[in-house]
């Protein structure tokens, strides 16, 4: 190379840094793209997002290519630089230990750290333009990369390794619902909506299900008069009906069709048999996710849940699965009584039957669920008897004390505020807990 100017060996060798950065900076752009975009990207008709992924789908070979002509490239800069040092302070180890401390330099910041720093940072713009570079380079070098490739292959096979294996593999439903709760793509409701949706799988109709002692149901072997002043006070629009007792269930009630008896010869258990329609039953633990397919598949909005012996348990209805997904829709209760009442001093003031699943959304509670469903099960479970007024006990380090007992169940409960906690901030309102998952 002494024909050549050291101008020239210099213009040469930051050339050769430069295809060096361009090689750096495609390795980590690829690698690093964002696949689902990039996916979106070629169905919405971009030649390089196409060509991208055709590139990745051959991974083995567009990493052959890149590392392939990064070593060469990296090899004549090592060699230029040597001929440059020979140039500048002869051939004495002191300039040779130089120039490879230089060259050494210019290639871990110019054409590595740098350029990969950029790569990693902006991969989803840099990775489709890059392609058209990369595919006829791929195409060029081939023959190469296809020796090269067959000895790594050979290398992996001995080592018990698949070189077929998909790093970028299907998710699992924790990890995408890690992805939706810790990512960046969703905030606020869209988050909490996406996060309850993977968990419909995981809550079964027994979490969400009215219980039974709360179900609002229509006796056929009332007075006339007793039937026709609880259909016109009913806060539902469907209700089941039974004649003496619950468990004999004969079917469901629609009050729209009601108001057309009421309109023509009243309303007497006779006439609401003749619109009574079947009842829709499901099995106790159901999946959310597959009862809501059952409820679309059957076209219904209220089912009867039922143990393995046919007993009545409770009644869950579409609204209920809806809820879990959205959030509550409304919170009243069906008697127009707040199941949930705060208090000036931050303590809250609950229904005894209240889900813990609700009271863990709305309120910020820890309460397990893998046991009782209920605060009153809860309660009992702890204490392992039915407790007087009065009772106090901690859960999950929530303080609870019991305030009303009937009919051997605990009726009303007070959930009190932490101790130092200044009463406003005692326990979340709705609104704050919308983006956490109950």
């Amino acid at each position: 190379m002494n024909e050549f100017s050291l101008s020239t060996l210099f213009i040469a060798l930051a050339v050769l840094l430069l295809i060096s950065g361009f090689f750096s900076i495609a390795e980590t752009a690829m690698m690093a793209v964002n696949r689902y975009r990039l996916r979106h990207r070629a169905r919405q008709g971009q030649r390089g997002a196409k060509l991208a992924l055709t590139l990745l789908a051959q991974t083995d070979k567009l990493l052959g290519v890149i590392l392939l002509g990064n070593t060469l490239v990296a090899a004549a800069a090592a060699t230029l630089t040597a001929v440059i040092t020979k140039r500048l302070f002869g051939e004495g180890e002191l300039a040779l230990a130089l120039g490879t401390i230089a060259i050494s330099l210019a290639l871990l910041v110019f054409s590595e750290i740098t350029p990969k720093v950029v790569g990693a940072a902006y991969a989803d713009h840099i990775a489709p333009p890059l392609s058209f570079a990369l595919a006829p380079l791929l195409r060029l070098a081939y023959p190469a990369v296809w020796a090269v490739n067959l000895v790594v292959r050979g290398l992996l096979r001995l080592l018990w390794l698949s070189p077929e294996t998909d790093p970028h593999g299907k998710l699992s439903q924790e990890e995408l619902r890690s992805l939706v709760l810790e990512g960046h793509y969703f905030r606020g409701k869209h988050r909490a909506m996406l996060a309850n949706l993977f968990d419909l799988d995981s809550v079964s109709v027994d979490d969400v299900m009215t219980p039974r002692s709360q179900i609002e149901a229509i006796d056929l072997g009332a007075k006339p008069a007793a039937l026709a002043e609880q259909l016109a006070n009913s806060y539902h629009t469907r209700l089941p009906a039974y004649e003496e007792e619950l468990d004999n269930i004969v079917g469901i009630i629609h009050l729209k069709q009601v108001l057309r008896l009421q309109h023509a010869d009243g309303v007497d258990a006779e006439r609401l048999r003749t619109i009574v329609r079947p009842a829709y039953f499901i099995p106790a633990g159901t999946p959310l996710l597959a009862q809501l397919q059952h409820f679309q598949a059957a076209k219904q909005r209220l089912g009867l849940v039922v143990d393995e012996y046919g007993e009545l348990l409770g009644l869950v209805t579409l609204e209920d699965i809806l809820e879990e997904i959205v959030g509550e829709f409304t919170t009243q209760s069906p008697s127009g009584a707040e199941t949930v009442q705060r208090e000036a001093d931050g303590s809250v003031i609950v229904d005894g039957m209240s889900p813990l699943r609700m009271l863990n959304r709305r309120l910020g509670t820890a309460f397990s669920l893998e046991g009782p469903k209920t605060l009153n099960g809860l309660i009992v479970d702890k204490l392992g008897e039915i407790p007087d007024a009065g009772a106090k006990l901690r859960v999950a380090g929530q303080a609870i004390e019991v305030l009303q007992v009937q009919d051997r169940a605990v009726k009303v409960a007070k959930l009190l505020p932490p101790v130092g906690r200044n009463p406003p901030s005692a326990l979340q309102t709705s609104g704050e807990q919308a983006s956490s998952i109950g």
